[in-house]
């Protein structure tokens, strides 16, 4: 150490002994103070970087380690518009997009819930057809082809399941529920919910989910 490092020391010691331990505190107190916000926003800023350098690339998760089927029951609400046309006779035809939540309940139920969106061409002669997209909270999704009665209140629609991404590829299985609408305006936009929803998904090959699933 040189003679000018000693002689710095030596100052800076005898400058916090002059300020003592009280007047100390007091000016480290002031200093938190006024540089708080910029050294939390710097901490949670650092934190973030480490959790997202501490994650691992993402992987896909099976339902199960096996060969099973996850029965569930849940509610569908959606919102969305419509665009209807006359056909003659009472008949209409409408074409429709709608997009909301989906809740699942019961112990082997493949998620908690799901992002649910569908399209929908209806005919209220020959029925309906549509297809939906669930996505989870992982992003993993499962698609599905969806079939109906009409748009009589109370109506039948019939989902059947034709693969997904992730944990849900290779996704099989049928679920059914009724549609009720609880609001629709002169412009289109409608509000619907499910009524009885419930079904069965598989996820893996269809051979195995025959197997699985046994004699019906």
């Amino acid at each position: 150490m040189t003679m000018a490092e000693v002689g710095a020391t030596s100052i800076r010691s005898t400058s916090l002994r002059s300020i003592g331990a009280g007047n100390l505190i007091s000016c480290l107190s002031s200093l938190c103070n006024s540089r708080l916000s910029s050294v939390w926003a710097i901490v949670l800023a650092g934190l973030l970087v480490m959790t997202a350098c501490g994650r691992g690339p993402h992987t896909p998760e099976s339902l199960s380690a096996g060969d099973e089927w996850h029965d569930f029951q849940g509610t569908w609400t959606a919102a969305g518009s419509r665009d209807r046309i006359p056909l003659g006779n009472g008949r209409r035809a409408s074409t429709a997009k709608f997009e909301g939540s989906l809740l699942l309940a019961g112990p082997s139920r493949p998620a908690v819930g799901f992002r649910a969106e569908a399209l929908v061409l209806n005919d209220t002669t020959t029925g309906l057809v549509g297809r939906a997209v669930w996505t989870d909270d992982r992003g993993d999704q499962v698609f599905s082809e969806l079939k109906g009665n009409g748009d009589s209140t109370g109506n039948k629609i019939i989902g059947r399941f034709v693969g997904g991404t992730g944990r849900y590829s290779g996704a099989s299985g049928e679920y059914e529920f009724s549609w009720r609408f609880v609001l629709e305006t002169e412009d289109g936009t409608a509000q619907g919910q499910s009524m009885g929803l419930s079904g069965t998904i598989h996820v893996g090959s269809a051979q195995a989910a025959l197997n699985a699933r046994g004699p019906r």
